[in-house]
Order: structure tokens, then sequence, then C-alpha cells
């Protein structure tokens, strides 16, 4: 059986690594998507495009050694967390960090287009209060973002505040502005709103918490599953830990929640469309 996360992230200097994605295989999870973290937390300053770019490509290492020397099958999405925007238009101000984040986001591009990615992000906007004009860099970063996506035809990953109805249909009128195409847009760490989604035609990534996912199946099947595993010792499973997308898996679908086709849909034909991915042979 296939079991893919959807959005887990890995830390050789604060978390397990390895050992948190032995610990997801030996749950029975097969495929992860491994998320860049932030410059600062792979050892980089932060306050310039060559950092971030240096990070993407240590990411990109880190997800390379998972391949190689663990038995799961690990994609990358790499890009600037809206929170390093922040902190960079802070520190060095706006008009500045603007065009760091964008010549970092041209290189996530570059390792999309070069097969070393599958995604773009996480981008998007803080989830916490920011000056006004932060907030509407973020989203022209976003957007952004997004157009980059688009003309490599990957996937984009957003991070956001806290989601709603009326949140979605704002998400879906910047996907129509810049025309990449919806389902190629994944809402990280969204709440379980699939009919909206569907509607809009992005795509929910929802956590897995066993009340999440239990309203999300009751809407449907189109979403995929994450932990938003942070791989942290000073927060040991935060959000979620590494074994719970496969326990609640297999939890829900011998429980009668999830049917066989669910499954199959949730964790297979979902990804591979989102991502552009050949799960199964």
């Amino acid at each position: 059986m296939i079991i893919w996360d959807d959005h887990f992230h890995v830390d050789p200097y604060h978390g397990l690594f390895l050992e948190a994605v032995k610990e997801f295989h030996r749950a029975g999870g097969t495929h992860l998507v491994v998320v860049y973290k932030t410059a600062h937390d792979y050892g980089f300053p932060g306050l310039k495009a060559e950092d971030f770019i240096k990070a993407m490509d240590f990411h990109i290492g880190l997800v390379e050694r998972i391949n190689r020397e663990t038995q799961v099958k690990a994609y990358a999405v790499v890009g600037v967390h809206p929170a390093e925007f922040d902190y960079l238009a802070r520190e060095k101000g706006i008009e500045y960090a603007k065009s760091e984040v964008m010549k970092a986001l041209e290189y996530a591009q570059k390792l999309c287009l070069e097969g070393k990615a599958v995604g773009i992000g996480e981008i998007g906007r803080p989830h916490y209060e920011v000056p006004a004009e932060v907030w509407r860099a973020s989203i022209e970063l976003m957007k952004y973002g997004m157009a980059l996506a688009k003309d490599a035809d990957c996937a984009v990953q957003l991070h956001t505040e806290s989601f709603d109805e009326a949140k979605f249909r704002e998400l879906g009128g910047y996907v129509r502005e810049v025309g990449i195409k919806p389902y190629k847009v994944v809402k990280h760490f969204s709440p379980p709103l699939v009919k909206v989604a569907k509607e809009v035609g992005v795509f929910p990534s929802i956590i897995a918490s066993r009340k999440n996912i239990k309203a999300a199946i009751e809407q449907g099947n189109r979403f995929m599953m994450e932990t938003d595993y942070i791989d942290d010792k000073r927060r040991p499973g935060a959000v979620l830990g590494p074994k719970t997308v496969p326990k609640r898996t297999k939890a829900f679908l011998q429980n009668g929640i999830f049917t066989e086709d669910d499954v199959h849909r949730i964790h297979v034909e979902n990804p591979e469309r989102v991502y552009g991915v050949e799960l199964e042979g």
C-alpha cells in the first residue's frame, strides 16, 4: 500500500532526521514530500538570496540522503518561508527583501525544472500579524512564486494564516489572476474544507488529526494528508509525529471510514496529479 505524507520536515541539526523517516516507514509510510525549513534552521543567515540558495541546495542534499539511505521515496519542495521574508524585510528593508526573495524563488524554479524538486514552497504569507506593507509584499511574492510554478508546470505549497471558506475564495482569485493550474496549488495546513477547495480548484493538504480527516472524508476524497512534522527535539512530535499519516490511514481503512478507493485516491491519484509523479507502474 502506498502511503504519502504531503508535508514533512527534516532537520539534521535539531531533529531525528533519518530516524524520523525510518519511523514513518516502520508505521507503513512509503512516500514523503520533504519541505524546506528555513535558511536559519540549516545554518545560514537568511540575509541575501545566496543564503536561501545555499539552504535549498542543502535541502536537496538531505532529500537525496533519504532516498539513498532509507526505503522511503522522498520528493523535495523548496522555496522561501514567509517568515524568512518578514525577518529580512525588518532587517534590511522591504524592497531589498523582495528583490532577494524573488531571486531565490527563481532558483527554486530552476531546481524544479532540473527535476531536483517537485514544487516551490512553502511560500505565502505569515500566519501571525505583520505590518501592512509586509502583508501586501507577501501576497506579491506568493503570486510571483505561483507564476514561476506555472511556467515550470510544477506544484506550489502555500503557507498562510488560518483559512476559512472566504480565504479559499480569495486564494482562488489569485490563482485565476496568475493563470496557474488550480490543482497545482496546494494549501498546506488546510482545514477540512474539501468541497470549497474543489469549487475553487486548489488542493487541500490536511493535517492528519482524527477529527480533521473524518470531517474531510465526509465531503469527498479530493485531498492529501500531512503531519507538518517539524523534526525538532525541543518539540517532539510537533505538529504531528512521523507515524501519524500511515497509522491514521490504516485505522480508518480498518474501521470502514476509508474505502480502498479512498486510500488509493488520497495517496496515489491525488499526489500524481498535483506533482506530476508516477507512483505505480
